[in-house]
């Protein structure tokens, strides 16, 4: 690094001295256990919601639909209707015989035979999966913060000699340094610093409100929307793209955390400028304190790759300049139309705002983080190399994969909520 870099990118003095207090005081706090309230009220809600209606787990002759096993020989016409796209097992003809086993297609690298678990179909745990299909989409979120649990321990122990601390730092500097001295400075015509002074020098309250809308709304937002997009998508294989996209994204995001810890500009050294706001008024949240936070992940901001994620499907959800419109998808009028476009661009703007006003991002983060999902849209079907694992484990649990519920309600009611 090069040896002047402090002096470079440290603030004069006299200017320090010169900023305003902080005064602003917050305007509502959420008890501690709110936050844990509204979380699992989100995803049990969802649950419920996506239940699939006229079907017991109890009784195993009550049930419009028990099992793909039910369902009669396919047509011609369903052979030819056959979603390449489709991770759900209805379509598997082999999935239809009890002991055949099903034919999985590892990203055209490979063929592999799995064992068929549709035999579990009346095990008591295969009627809860049935009954309640959203639960498989809450395993693969826990899965996921299992693997965010781990970046914190296992770049750690990659930095132990180093210090992950000092390491972190340098790694924030330099992001600073690219951003203001590169040739790419273009790209970042607003400093991170000027635009939390805006927010300082007279807009307390409003970094007041962004304070907590940082800390409070990307959790309960991104589950919220998992479980809207799970109720209301056209079809289950365009929801599993959000899906997949989502998660590729936080798992190249975690191999960054692990290999390219970044300390968020609120935590450098004072000399730079920063002003942790979230924690002078004591905004953190649930999600932002404890043991369980990597506090030294800001590349790339997540908060904006799930944000621009969100944002690109309620574009696509509109409907908004598509000729073309899935078999059951329903027409949106102009108001919903505006309504999905304007919350689609809304959002992710919200929370650029956000991360860098609140010092807890660089500019750099985001375009990170947007480049991350593009890349995990463009590949997001690697994760089909997992099914055969997924199959595995449903046989080793003796239980038949649900029925994904996406969209039944919705469409049911005409596509309205």
């Amino acid at each position: 690094m090069d040896p002047n870099l402090n002096d470079r990118l440290a603030v004069d003095p006299d200017v320090l001295e010169a900023y305003p207090a902080w005064q602003a005081k917050p305007e509502w706090i959420l008890p501690s256990w709110g936050e844990a309230v509204m979380f699992v009220t989100i995803l049990f809600g969802g649950m419920i919601l996506t239940r699939r209606r006229n079907y017991s787990i109890f009784d195993s002759n009550r049930g419009l639909l028990r099992s793909i096993l039910d369902k009669e020989a396919p047509s011609e016409q369903e052979l030819l209707d056959y979603d390449s796209d489709n991770d759900d097992d209805r379509q598997q003809i082999q999935a239809r015989d009890k002991r055949l086993p099903k034919t999985r297609d590892c990203c055209g690298l490979c063929t592999v035979e799995t064992p068929n678990s549709s035999r579990f179909k009346n095990h008591i745990h295969s009627r809860v999966f049935q009954k309640f299909p959203f639960l498989v989409e809450m395993f693969y979120w826990v899965l996921n913060y299992l693997f965010y649990r781990m970046t914190t321990v296992l770049s750690n122990k990659i930095f132990a000699g180093q210090g992950i601390w000092i390491v972190s730092q340098d790694h924030g500097l330099t992001i600073l340094e690219f951003e203001e001295f590169s040739w790419l400075s273009f790209l970042f015509p607003i400093r991170e610093r000027g635009l939390q002074q805006w927010f300082m020098n007279g807009h307390q309250d409003l970094l007041t409100f962004l304070d907590r809308f940082y800390s409070i709304v990307h959790i309960p937002a991104s589950m919220g929307f998992i479980v809207w997009y799970y109720y209301a998508a056209p079809s289950h294989s365009t929801f599993a793209a959000v899906r997949r996209t989502m998660t590729l994204t936080n798992f190249m995001a975690f191999m960054t955390f692990i290999f390219f810890p970044v300390m968020p500009p609120r935590l450098l050294p004072k000399q730079y400028g920063f002003l942790d706001t979230v924690h002078m008024e004591d905004a953190a949240s649930l999600w932002q304190s404890g043991k369980h936070v990597n506090s030294l992940a800001a590349m790339p901001s997540m908060h904006f790759g799930y944000s621009f994620a969100i944002g690109c499907t309620l574009l696509y959800h509109s409907g908004l300049s598509r000729t073309r419109f899935e078999k059951y998808e329903t027409r949106k009028n102009t108001f919903w139309k505006c309504f999905y476009v304007a919350l689609g661009a809304i959002y992710p703007t919200m929370i650029l705002i956000t991360i860098i006003a609140t010092a807890n991002h660089y500019f750099l983060d985001a375009l990170v983080a947007f480049c991350y999902c593009c890349i995990a849209f463009a590949c997001n079907k690697v994760f089909y190399v997992l099914l055969p694992f997924e199959d595995l484990f449903l046989w080793l649990i003796r239980a038949e994969k649900p029925i994904p519920s996406t969209g039944e309600r919705f469409h049911a009611r005409g596509g309205r909520l």
